[in-house]
């Protein structure tokens, strides 16, 4: 006779019994490491692993909880069905140290031996260069990262080219695309170069954490801004780079000079420019004159006909010299009107009008959205606006 089927519940409710009735599994010491943890309302959840498993876990009492990714712990705990969900899960009670994670303890190693290699070395830093036309970026052609190195770029200065060379950021055998693409930008016509990528546990860091690409970064003849995850997080990739950013986006900020400011900056000296070409001018001219007036008497004392012919060179040095300052006060009064047509305040008197959000310029659409404030800078003023619609 066939065997009636189970409910999804009663097999449930069945695996949850065998579980709750196995003394054994009470209490139970289980030791691994720490990987992909989170903390929500003061829970934390994450998984335990060694080479041939992984354990969710979940701790309800994280008062003393300390650790993070890449942890080796033993874990105090008792496994618990929920039949609702399905899902197995180990609730800690405790969480001891066991001591170092494995990827820990191989980043350590391997810091500690590229340290006494030189690799960390202040004199091998290259400095920032001063003019920066065209930024080489290595990160992933998906995500955030590349938007927001872009968007920084466009709002400070658009006018500096960004190159991308694609690679995977996490993974097996990343670390050999991202070790390639220093090598192929380092190569390229750009000025500097930004190795990014964003936030993650110490496994999805792991392929900036190679002897592959800080031999890469170490090699290179160009400088390299190193943005790797948040803040908190710190590489191998980073020690050897000539300078770290903690967010791809300040790495940007750091790279991409203000237009806006610089030309205001430069406009706002014009003045002094001018006045300085003037002063000049007058001094030599005067000296000029001076010395003309010397020469010409010392020769009418000894040679008429000489001294009239100096006189005749004397008055062409002078239209010469004449000349080249009208032509040089030319040329700065045609670069004077091209900085001034620049002005970020001229500009906006032709009827444009710049957009900002939180202070912040904005340049495209998809940066604001419906029930947003903006306020709206015009030339004789600004309007406070609410976004009602977009398209």
């Amino acid at each position: 006779m066939e065997q009636r089927p189970l409910t999804v519940t009663q097999i449930s409710t069945y695996f949850k019994q065998i579980f709750d009735a196995e003394e054994l599994l009470f209490n139970v010491r289980v030791v691994g490491e720490i990987s992909g943890l989170s903390i929500v309302r003061n829970v934390a959840y994450f998984v335990l692993k060694d080479e041939g498993a992984t354990m969710s876990c979940v701790c309800f009492d994280i008062s003393n909880f300390s650790y993070q990714n890449g942890d080796k712990v033993i874990l105090t705990g008792t496994p618990r069905y929920y039949v609702k969900g399905g899902k197995l899960n180990f609730n800690v009670q405790k969480v001891e140290k066991f001591g170092l994670g494995e990827l820990y303890q191989q980043f350590l190693k391997l810091k500690a031996d590229l340290e006494a290699k030189g690799y960390f070395d202040e004199s091998h830093k290259i400095p920032m260069p001063k003019i920066i036309k065209r930024i080489g970026v290595v990160t992933s052609k998906e995500g955030a990262v590349i938007q927001d190195i872009i968007n920084v770029r466009t709002r400070r200065n658009p006018y500096i080219d960004i190159v991308l060379y694609p690679v995977r950021v996490q993974g097996i055998g990343a670390e050999y695309e991202i070790a390639k693409g220093i090598k192929f930008l380092d190569n390229y016509n750009v000025d500097v170069i930004i190795v990014a990528r964003g936030g993650g546990s110490l496994e999805d860091l792991a392929p900036f954490n190679t002897e592959v690409v800080a031999d890469a970064v170490f090699g290179a003849n160009k400088f390299i801004l190193s943005a790797v995850g948040h803040e908190t997080d710190y590489t191998i990739c980073d020690f050897c780079s000539d300078l770290r950013a903690p967010t791809p986006s300040v790495a940007a900020e750091l790279l991409c000079s203000d237009m806006g400011e610089q030309i205001s900056k430069f406009y706002s000296l014009l003045p002094r420019l001018r006045q300085s070409i003037q002063t000049i001018y007058i001094e030599k001219h005067g000296l000029f004159t001076t010395l003309s007036r010397n020469l010409i008497d010392a020769f009418n004392s000894k040679n008429v006909l000489n001294a009239n012919l100096l006189s005749k060179l004397v008055i062409r040095l002078k239209y010469a010299a004449n000349n080249f300052y009208s032509s040089l006060d030319n040329k700065f009064k045609l670069l004077e009107n091209k900085l001034q047509k620049l002005n970020p305040s001229e500009v906006l008197k032709l009827g444009f009008a710049v957009v900002k959000k939180d202070s912040e310029q904005i340049n495209s659409v998809r940066n604001v959205n419906i029930g947003d404030d903006i306020v709206v800078e015009m030339s004789d003023g600004k309007i406070y606006a609410k976004v009602n619609d977009k398209e």
